[in-house]
């Protein structure tokens, strides 16, 4: 359990091939670097980058225990990737990306490592329309996923900017309203406690709005 949090599964949804480099980005406990490194194969390799340094032990016993030898784990952020240019096949990733406060920077670091004809092959949480300011003010809803998730045509541009094409946002989950209760509820209960949010208001405002999606594109060969 403490290896698989997040919010889809990437490599079920990546089409990885036997050869291929499969990086993923904020692996914690490692349990996609492990099924990708089992889905390329021994000619492959599967790296996982972590900054934390309780996870990328985690991820190394877990590892050892599966007893899989084409993978590597890195220490370091995601918007300062710690591989060379053009080294990597596929990019991957699960519900970590918006957790960053430079989302442009990851996307610019992504398409670096990338090799020319890469796939960039994530889930992540995404918000459809806008949400309500309270929300994104609030940390604990920054740390669920929520508050630091990009808008769909928000995430579409900035993978454009960077030079991605073949852009596409595929929604995996849609938070209805007893859903979108259940996420707010750790932002303070109804009646605006702890943090001032009321969470009766909030989930008829965000429901609907906020999902887990699959985005894919890929870096041009010219």
């Amino acid at each position: 359990m403490l290896a698989s949090l997040g919010c889809g599964n990437p490599t079920a949804l990546a089409d990885l091939h036997a050869g291929e480099v499969v990086l993923d980005l904020g692996s914690g406990g490692g349990i996609d670097v492990l099924l990708s490194a089992r889905r390329v194969g021994p000619s492959g390799k599967a790296y996982g980058l972590d900054m934390t340094e309780e996870m990328l032990s985690l991820a190394r016993e877990n590892q050892r225990a599966a007893g899989i030898t084409n993978v590597e784990f890195l220490e370091g952020d995601i918007e300062r990737i710690p591989l060379p240019d053009a080294t990597v096949d596929v990019i991957i990733s699960n519900c970590v990306i918006n957790l960053s406060a430079d989302k442009g920077k990851v996307l610019a670091e992504a398409f670096r490592v990338l090799k020319p004809g890469g796939r960039f092959a994530v889930s992540d949480v995404v918000v459809r329309g806008e949400i309500p300011a309270a929300v994104r003010r609030s940390m604990e809803l920054w740390v669920g996923c929520v508050a630091g998730a990009l808008e769909e045509k928000e995430f579409e541009a900035l993978l454009a900017q960077h030079g991605f094409a073949g852009i596409s946002i595929e929604p995996t989950r849609i938070y209805e309203f007893d859903a979108a209760r259940v996420l707010l509820s750790g932002a303070g209960g109804g009646g605006g406690g702890g943090g001032g949010l009321d969470t009766e208001v909030l989930t008829r405002e965000v429901g609907g709005r906020v999902m887990g999606a699959f985005v894919r594109a890929h870096k041009p060969v010219a």
